[in-house]
């Protein structure tokens, strides 16, 4: 079974209708436990200029922002290959633009 650490980006199978899309692991690992999903937020190329949209300088990611607002788990099996690793900065934006998107702040 693949094993993803938060901060990775994956390409991943997100569904029909999602497509296959790099996706950064923003959940932390799974214990034998819990259920085995990982939490993911999908990368678009053609962003609506929302504020829940986070552009990033990934220089190995097509031009476009991670979509805060579908935040949603998949399961290891749908985790086609790992990309990269978001930096510190990013995923700590990434963070923030969660926090606001929840209401967390």
């Amino acid at each position: 079974m693949i094993r993803s650490r938060r901060g990775e980006v994956w390409l991943a199978d997100c569904g029909l209708a999602a497509k296959i899309r790099p996706v950064p692991v923003i959940s932390v690992d799974f214990a034998d436990a819990d259920r085995a999903l990982i939490t993911v937020i999908p990368h678009t190329a053609s962003p609506w200029g929302s504020r829940f949209e986070i552009s990033l300088p990934v220089p190995w990611l097509k031009a476009g922002a991670f979509n805060l607002q579908a935040m949603f788990p998949l399961a290891p099996p749908r985790f086609i290959r790992k990309l990269g690793n978001l930096s510190p900065i990013n995923m700590a934006n990434i963070e923030e633009g969660l926090k606001r998107w929840l209401g967390l702040i």
